[in-house]
């Protein structure tokens, strides 16, 4: 894992997005596995930027999401779907045809798992697959658990993913989710893992420990030979 301290939040998402527009430059047809949340919204932010800059860049990128909770409505609040599309899929101007999306409300949860991990094999390898890290060290919703699953899958969220603030505001909130799994993930050709919030320090800590557990599925990103990782020196 190749760990850079950065000053702060806004140098963390830049140095991520200069990292991806560079493979960018290199090879245009990019899959970019995405996933949603505070950690990973400046990098985003500043791929808008990028794409105002040079459009041509992003002629051939494709969009993968990593998770969405289950049971919400797919463009309402809290939705996966609803952070991408306004954070990516409209600043980007990818088409529904270069875009990989879990359904959130699938009559068949394990149908549609089996549909994604078909998308994914026909448009990947994944190329990059951008993280951010839960509170409980989760990545997706590969939860803390006694057992990982290695592709896409229906899991019960912890007490800590349904405190996410996603879906704070939410009167009903899910139970499950959606998510790729580990070896989806550790077969990406590129990892990029974004470390922010105070609120996260002890299990950042843990994490940088290089203890690999099952009851910390991030660090199974430690097997994985092209990792980035950026901290915002301000969560550490």
């Amino acid at each position: 894992m190749n760990i850079k301290y950065c000053s702060d939040y806004n140098e963390m998402s830049q140095l991520s997005c200069d990292s991806i527009v560079s493979d960018l430059k290199k090879s245009p047809k990019q899959l970019i596995c995405t996933a949603t949340g505070n950690s990973t919204t400046g990098t985003y932010e500043n791929l808008a930027k990028a794409f105002n800059n040079d459009s041509r860049l992003f002629n051939e990128l494709i969009i993968a999401k990593l998770d969405e909770w289950v049971g919400i409505e797919p463009n309402g609040l809290g939705s996966c779907e609803s952070y991408i599309q306004e954070k990516i899929l409209q600043p980007l101007e990818i088409p529904q045809n270069r875009y990989i999306s879990f359904k959130s409300n699938p009559v068949s949860p394990q149908k549609e798992c089996e549909r994604i991990q078909i998308e994914i094999q026909k448009k990947g390898p994944i190329d990059i697959c951008i993280l951010g890290l839960g509170k409980n060290g989760h990545i997706g919703f590969n939860e803390p658990t006694n057992t990982l699953t290695p592709n896409c899958h229906l899991v019960e969220l912890t007490t800590d993913s349904l405190n996410h603030q996603m879906i704070n505001d939410l009167n009903i909130k899910p139970t499950y989710g959606l998510t790729l799994g580990m070896a989806d993930i550790l077969q990406s050709k590129k990892i990029i893992l974004l470390l922010t919030g105070l609120e996260k320090k002890e299990i950042i800590k843990e994490l940088l420990s290089k203890q690999i557990s099952t009851n910390l599925p991030a660090s199974f990103l430690w097997l994985h030979n092209r990792v980035e990782c950026y901290i915002d020196s301000n969560s550490v």
